[in-house]
């Protein structure tokens, strides 16, 4: 399955607990769109966040995280993992 890098940009009031926050409601939908969200990092002094995730396209990614909170992200990119 391909694997997607995604960013959210200046998100404003991140702070640690919101991103885990969210990233647990995109765990609780993920299933229903075929993505599985693998890891996640942050920014708080940038506002940026950035997920790792599994998906039949990055149509699937976006579906889940609209679903989940809302938040879309600003680019999402296709990435191939290296040693």
């Amino acid at each position: 399955m391909p694997l997607y890098m995604d960013v959210h940009k200046n998100v404003e009031g991140l702070t640690a607990e919101a991103v885990a926050g969210a990233h647990a409601r995109d765990l609780e939908v993920q299933g229903k769109h075929g993505v599985e969200f693998l890891r996640y990092w942050y920014n708080e002094a940038e506002g940026s966040v950035f997920c790792l995730f599994e998906a039949p396209s990055r149509e699937a990614g976006e579906a889940a995280h609209r679903e989940a909170h809302g938040l879309l992200a600003d680019e999402i990119t296709e990435v191939h993992e290296g040693s």
